[in-house]
């Protein structure tokens, strides 16, 4: 369908419009008559909207961490609540914690495991990301998350092919590296501090979730990589509820090669090498 946020927004919540400010290429705030402002987004890979609208809906299911309401979707509109922005806050995040842990004890079906009424052929960020179901973590992660963005990476040219052997040895040894075993868990998927809001209600919010069945380290682990404020006290609280394996944090960069091998697929050299000391140090 034609015309823009204002107009996807109108079409999808059935209320007229009073304003329309434009946030990014993709995001625009829409004011609606009679009720509050909802945030608009733009999805033009196929099925990204209803991707996303199945997670946030998945994750919201749950009733553990604060997310935003789905008003509905459309092929190429994506309509949230908007999430009135304030302060990081200690206090925001220890419960934070305590609220990521519930999520993830929530579970889910299978590793790789797509929310119901989700996508087998969905997306993390801008890159396509495969939900294939698996049963043992190590087998699933290697093949599914690790391998598909190292070959795109090699088709690319953003790593060598004499690079290879690193992550691939990784892959190899990842039954033995990869800690106790874990049931599914319910991710967000893509929790970089950027899909973290600072709520001006004090709590935090999660947004643009590539979320499926998977390792709870996972997400700690993508919470780790570009940072995070008061990841300390995030910790803290998630400890508290629900204890992590012994090892945890050495796993860290184990847990960071998918992230880091997307980031290199849509970003070029700079991740790859990061991947590449990452490889290195879950080998050490």
């Amino acid at each position: 369908m034609g015309g823009g946020p204002a107009a996807a927004a109108a079409r999808i919540t059935g209320r007229g419009v009073r304003r329309e400010r434009p946030r990014s290429a993709a995001l625009a705030e829409v004011g609606l008559d009679g009720g509050p402002s909802v945030m608009v987004k733009r999805a033009d890979d196929p099925g990204a909207a209803q991707a996303e609208a199945a997670g946030l809906r998945w994750l919201a299911e749950a009733g553990t961490v604060r997310i935003p309401e789905v008003h509905g979707h459309e092929a190429r509109w994506l309509v949230t609540d908007l999430v009135p922005q304030g302060r990081p806050s200690a206090r925001a995040a220890r419960e934070f914690g305590i609220g990521l842990a519930a999520l993830h004890a929530a579970g889910a079906p299978a590793f790789g495991a797509p929310p119901p009424g989700g996508l087998v052929e969905a997306y993390i960020g801008l890159a396509p990301m495969r939900n294939i179901a698996g049963a043992d973590w190590p087998l699933w992660y290697a093949e599914h998350r690790v391998l598909p963005y190292l070959r795109a990476a090699v088709d690319q040219g953003t790593i060598r092919s004499a690079e290879t052997a690193v992550v691939e040895r990784v892959c190899e040894r990842l039954p033995e590296l990869a800690g106790p075993a874990e049931p599914p868990a319910r991710l967000h998927g893509d929790l970089w501090s950027g899909n973290v809001l600072w709520g001006a209600d004090g709590a935090v919010w999660l947004i643009d979730p590539a979320a499926h069945g998977g390792h709870r380290e996972t997400d700690l682990a993508m919470l780790h990589l570009f940072g995070c404020p008061h990841l300390d006290q995030i910790l803290d609280g998630y400890r508290q509820t629900a204890p992590l394996a012994d090892g945890w944090a050495d796993r860290i960069g184990l847990h960071q090669l998918f992230p880091l091998l997307v980031h290199a697929v849509l970003f070029g050299r700079g991740y790859a090498e990061q991947a590449l000391t990452a490889a290195r140090r879950a080998l050490a």
